[in-house]
Formats: C-alpha cells, structure tokens, sequence
C-alpha cells in the first residue's frame, strides 16, 4: 500500500510517500481502508512517534492518528463493527497512524460515522472534539447557565469549544486575534476579545471556567480571571498561577468511545461541525504540516 512515513527523528520535510507494508490486525483492532486523515502539527514531536510502550523504536513511523474510513476487516474480539462500516476515531499514540491507504486500529476507539458527515469533516473531529469535550464538561464541570473563556476560539479545537459550550448552554467568550472574530461569533460565541486590541482582565470580568489552548503568558494571566469554585484547564502546559478559590487542570486528552459517539450524534444533528482549513492528497502531507504551521485555521485534512 502507499503510506506517508518518517524514517529517523526529524520533522515533517523528512516525511516520506512511499510504499509500505500491509498492516496486521490483531486481536481487538479492525482493518479501515482509510479515506481522510487529521493530525496535530507537533505529533512528531510526542514521544509515541519513535518508541512503542516498552520504550523500543519503532520507527519507520506513520503519522496522523485521526482518521475516517470503511472497516475492511473485523478480528476476533470485535463484535460491535462490522466490514463496510463508516467509521471515525483515534490511533493509539504508540502505532502508526492513518497517513496510510490502510490502518490497523482498536475497535473501541472508532464509532459509527454520521451518515451526514463526509470523510474529510469526520477526520477533523476525533482529537480536537474529544479535546474540546474533556476540558469543558470532564475536567472543567461546564453546566448550563456557567460562563467559559475559550482561549484560541478559532483554532480546530477552539472552534468545537466553542460550539459545545453554547449547545451546553453555557455563555461563551471567545478570544483570540481580530481575524478570528467572524468565525468565533459566527460559531456560537456570545462576546469576542480581541487579544491585540483588549486587555484581557478589563474585557472579560469573572467567569466560571477558561479553556486555555494557547499557553504562554496568556495562561499564567488565566487564572485572575477564575471565580471562586471554577477552574482554569490547559491543553498546553501545567497553569503556572493556580486561582485563588479554584482549579488548575493539565490534561491529555484520551480516546473514549462514548464521548466520540456523543460527538457523532452532535455533528450528525449540525448541532457541531468540525472547522476544515485545508485538505491536502496523501501524498502531500509534508506540505500539510509545513501550511499548518504558517497558521491555517482550524483543521488540516489529508485526503487518501
């Protein structure tokens, strides 16, 4: 089959469209016939990349661990997919990837597809929705009626932030540069701050939980804006100032199948929809990753 992979530590100018071997599928995974894949633009840079869980190396490595697709074939221990299904979800961190004609992947880690969703939007939803998902609802306890900061509201999971904070019924304040205020607003957002022209602390007041997908400076000065009993949660770094009668959360997200299947239904209803900026071929995924870091909004796609 013809896969991108990346053959020594580097970056993504040592990504390489190649020919490469069949996948296997073992017990508990099912073969996808991929059609789209979504990626991180740092995920060369995770550990997972080069070494599998027992520390070996693993390379030459396929990346991209989003992914929608057509099940090809079912192991034993799958009961709940079945060949010629429309699926989406995650790769294990520590596998290859869905930059590949074919990809190998645990069943519980993919869901159905919506029937109205086409594979490049379906890519573009696993990692930055179950983000966006975890650090609003599990780890930042968002309820309808609270008040959410979304941090980078333009970003891939900006954007979702955004939307399920407002179909949670949650009053959402979106931040980032003037040119991300249309998207914002136009996804759900209530207020926008542009973070070149407002100071933040003056713009924004007291609120219930900030989402912070953007660190730096911009974190650390977070945690002023946190009530009492809220919680400041970051996808980049560990909150260096805790709020003074809150939270501060770091986390990773992980793959869980019932909040991708919550995920599913959302985007099925247009209750959410997932930001494509770019879809690439294949065999272009070096260009993808080069266009995602020159700053394309929202998510880049590769289309297989």
């Amino acid at each position: 089959m013809k896969a991108v992979r990346i053959h020594q530590r580097g970056d993504h100018e040592d990504l390489v469209y190649e020919d490469a071997p069949h996948p296997y599928a073992a017990t508990g995974d099912v073969l996808v016939r991929v059609h789209a894949a979504g990626f991180v633009p740092d995920e060369l840079s995770w550990p997972g990349t080069w070494v599998d869980r027992a520390g070996r190396d693993r390379t030459p490595s396929v990346p991209c661990h989003e992914l929608a697709g057509v099940v090809a074939e079912v192991r034993y221990g799958t009961s709940v997919l079945a060949p010629g299904d429309r699926v989406f979800g995650l790769t294990d961190w520590h596998r290859d990837g869905a930059a590949a004609e074919y990809v190998a992947v645990e069943a519980r880690n993919l869901t159905p597809m919506p029937a109205s969703l086409d594979f490049e939007q379906a890519a573009a939803l696993p990692l930055a929705g179950l983000t966006a998902w975890q650090g609003l609802f599990t780890h930042g306890g968002l309820r309808a009626g609270q008040s959410v900061v979304v941090h980078g509201a333009a970003g891939g999971t900006g954007t979702l932030a955004v939307q399920l904070a407002r179909h949670a019924g949650a009053r959402v304040i979106a931040t980032g540069r003037g040119n991300a205020a249309e998207t914002a607003t136009r996804l759900g957002a209530h207020t926008f701050v542009d973070l070149e022209r407002q100071p933040l602390e003056q713009a924004v007041g007291q609120v219930d939980l900030v989402f912070d997908t953007i660190g730096g400076d911009l974190l650390a000065r977070s945690a002023g804006l946190v009530k009492p009993g809220g919680a400041l949660v970051s996808i980049t770094a560990p909150p260096p100032v805790t709020p003074a009668a809150g939270r501060a959360v770091f986390f990773i997200v992980e793959p869980d199948r019932a909040q991708l299947a919550e995920l599913a239904g959302l985007a099925g209803s247009g209750a959410v929809r997932a930001h494509v900026g770019a879809v690439h071929p294949l065999a272009e995924a070096a260009k993808a990753f080069a266009a995602k870091r020159r700053g394309v909004p929202g998510k880049v796609v590769l289309s297989v």
